[in-house]
């Protein structure tokens, strides 16, 4: 488990963010941040590289070294200046109303879900939530399928959960979905289904 968490999840994770197919979504949602921004779970930081002239500077938030010392590198090349909070996303280290977006990018499946209120706490008024995550899918026989799967895949998968419901907990949590656009990444139903959009604190 040690060298699945540690070492080939890891890869994973930074294979689907390299999937060439995933990458228009990326920069949809990217390109969208503005003023200061905090992306939470940045991994190795694939998306650093995108932040455009609209923002002033990103905190990117990772709890895993590992990662972090990879994204790094990934910051040298970045337009905009980059900071790292390696901390959890439940309790994040920035004070209340200091950021004017915030961005995740396949974080919402993994993240204890009451760190979403961390994330309305730290968002400006008229601050905005802008995020491309994989969830819950529409169809029942689908969602069948994630839901037996899912207490197996969470375990090997570093608590991803292929079966969580996006919209639902983004609006559980306080925020006012503005936009939402979904759909089915190709390959298999129970990890494609995806929820891209913004929301505001409501």
């Amino acid at each position: 488990m040690g060298l699945y968490r540690n070492v080939i999840l890891p890869k994973l994770c930074d294979y689907s963010m390299r999937n060439e197919r995933l990458k228009p979504y990326r920069e949809r949602v990217i390109g969208a941040a503005e003023g200061r921004v905090l992306e939470i779970g940045a991994g190795s930081g694939l998306n650093l590289r995108l932040y455009g002239p609209a923002v002033s500077e990103v905190v990117a938030l990772e709890p895993d070294p590992k990662l972090t010392h990879m994204a790094n590198r990934n910051a040298a090349e970045a337009s905009r200046p980059v900071s790292f909070l390696e901390a959890s996303a439940e309790a994040i280290p920035l004070e209340g109303k200091s950021v004017d977006t915030v961005v995740t990018t396949w974080t919402l499946c993994t993240i204890p879900l009451n760190a979403l209120a961390e994330l309305r706490r730290v968002l400006k008024p008229g601050g905005k939530f802008l995020f491309v995550e994989h969830g819950l899918a529409p169809e029942e026989g689908v969602q069948r399928w994630q839901n037996r799967l899912d207490p197996i895949w969470s375990r090997i998968s570093g608590g991803c959960h292929i079966n969580r419901p996006i919209r639902s907990v983004i609006e559980d949590a306080g925020f006012r979905i503005e936009r939402l656009e979904t759909g089915c990444f190709p390959g298999p139903k129970v990890m494609g289904f995806f929820s891209e959009g913004s929301a505001k604190p409501s």
